[in-house]
């Protein structure tokens, strides 16, 4: 049996160097990896690449490290909830390359699967184009877009094993499954850690082939973007 826990999120940054390229699961503030991002802030690594698809909450997830000036590049779908970002990113602070989401999965998708290039329409006669081999299929423009990877790839799940399997939980589940393929050392933080056998395996969203390291995180937030509570009137 292979045991793959590690002692916790400082264990699981201690080896990321300056300059790293990261991936970070999570979409807006559901599913990421908070124990992990945590631990990059008390580092203090810079010269970051993260690849998500978008930064978080000026006080929450990847914009704490945008905050600090750890991050010289976001490789990002969505910039809307985050004004350091943004601002960052008018004042030429940060280095951003915004991808059509749907794009963005499949290059991460590609990356794990050892596709080094694909072709598809998503911003053909746009800005995305530029620069970009195109070809036509059918009578339609595609761009040529390559996969990406990283040195690292943190993710959340809600449950894993000793041996790496996990099992993700709602739409927790989003990015976190094709970047566990796509890191070079895939870390996961889970809220539940159990012993190897004790999932079903015909439950298992990533296999534990995938992962490299596996850790128990602790007082997981959770909190959310843009809260809205809707009043017994507003619903007659």
């Amino acid at each position: 049996m292979i045991n793959k826990v590690i002692g916790g999120a400082e264990e699981a940054v201690a080896s990321v160097p300056h300059g790293a390229v990261l991936m970070l699961g999570g979409f807006g503030l559901c599913g990421i990896p908070e124990n992990s991002i945590t631990a990059l802030l008390k580092k203090g690594v810079r010269e970051l690449t993260c690849i998500s698809n978008n930064a978080g909450t000026d006080e929450f997830g990847i914009g704490l490290l945008l905050k600090n000036k750890q991050v010289k590049k976001m490789i990002s779908s969505y910039v809307g909830e985050n004004q350091e970002f943004e601002r960052q990113m008018l004042l030429g602070e940060l280095e951003v390359e915004l991808i059509p989401q749907g794009t963005l999965a499949e290059r991460i998708r590609a990356g794990g699967a050892g596709i080094p290039a694909f072709f598809t329409p998503a911003g053909a006669g746009t800005e995305v184009a530029q620069g970009k081999e195109t070809r036509v299929f059918d009578g339609k423009e595609y761009l040529l877009e390559s996969w990406l990877r990283a040195d690292y790839a943190f993710i959340k799940a809600w449950k894993g094993d000793r041996s790496g399997n996990l099992v993700y939980k709602g739409t927790a589940r989003n990015f976190n499954p094709m970047m566990a393929a796509a890191g070079k050392i895939t870390i996961a933080e889970v809220e539940i850690l159990v012993e190897t056998g004790e999932l079903d395996p015909g439950h298992v969203h990533t296999p534990g082939i995938y992962v490299q390291h596996i850790f128990r995180g602790a007082q997981y937030e959770k909190p959310v973007e843009q809260r809205i509570i809707r009043t017994k009137a507003s619903l007659c």
